[in-house]
């Protein structure tokens, strides 16, 4: 264990202040989010890991039931819940067509996203950004959250257009009520 990963070891931002847990974002839970790259509570393969520990930075394969037919856009936040700030990080925020029934590797790439699929601003970047924690730091849950809007999102006048905005503003500011949602989590530890 590394130094900075003990100093860190009791440090979590926890499961709080997902976007799951944001009053705007509640609705059933209908929705079976799966990955045939790992199972839920899974550990997370290195490939779908961030390319300064040696991954490839793919994001994974996802597939969903699905979603209920009003559904206007599907949104997929992924969260480290367990990063040692007081918020979990954003890893990948993106908007998907209802039609879409499942994402292929790599799908969530910034520069050359799945159809479909538009990638928005996270913590990190834009796009998928895998799993780096601190070594040491002990397993870090990587929560992927899939909600099935009935409006799409769109920017307000006189806002941040929503492909430029901050998830941790554009998150709270989304009305329509969710149809349905689902969530995978993977994990991962070095």
């Amino acid at each position: 264990m590394t130094l900075l990963g003990r100093l860190l070891n009791n440090r979590r931002a926890g499961d709080t202040h997902t976007a799951w847990n944001l009053p705007n974002l509640h609705g059933p839970e209908l929705l079976t989010l799966t990955s045939r790259n790992f199972g839920n509570g899974g550990s997370m393969p290195r490939e779908h890991c961030a390319k300064t520990i040696g991954g490839d930075d793919l994001s994974p394969h996802l597939a969903w039931t699905p979603p209920p037919p009003d559904t206007a856009q599907l949104l997929l936040v992924v969260e480290d819940i367990d990063v040692p700030m007081a918020k979990p990080a954003v890893h990948c925020l993106a908007l998907i067509d209802p039609a879409a029934g499942h994402l292929e590797p790599g799908a969530l790439a910034a520069k050359r996203p799945g159809p479909g699929v538009q990638v928005l601003r996270s913590t990190i970047g834009r796009g998928y950004h895998g799993p780096a924690p601190v070594r040491g730091h002990g397993p870090h849950r990587y929560v992927f959250q899939l909600f099935a809007l009935s409006t799409p999102v769109d920017s307000t006048p006189g806002t941040t257009p929503v492909d430029r905005a901050r998830p941790r503003t554009l998150l709270p500011t989304i009305t329509g009520p969710v149809l349905d949602r689902g969530r995978l989590t993977g994990v991962f530890e070095r």
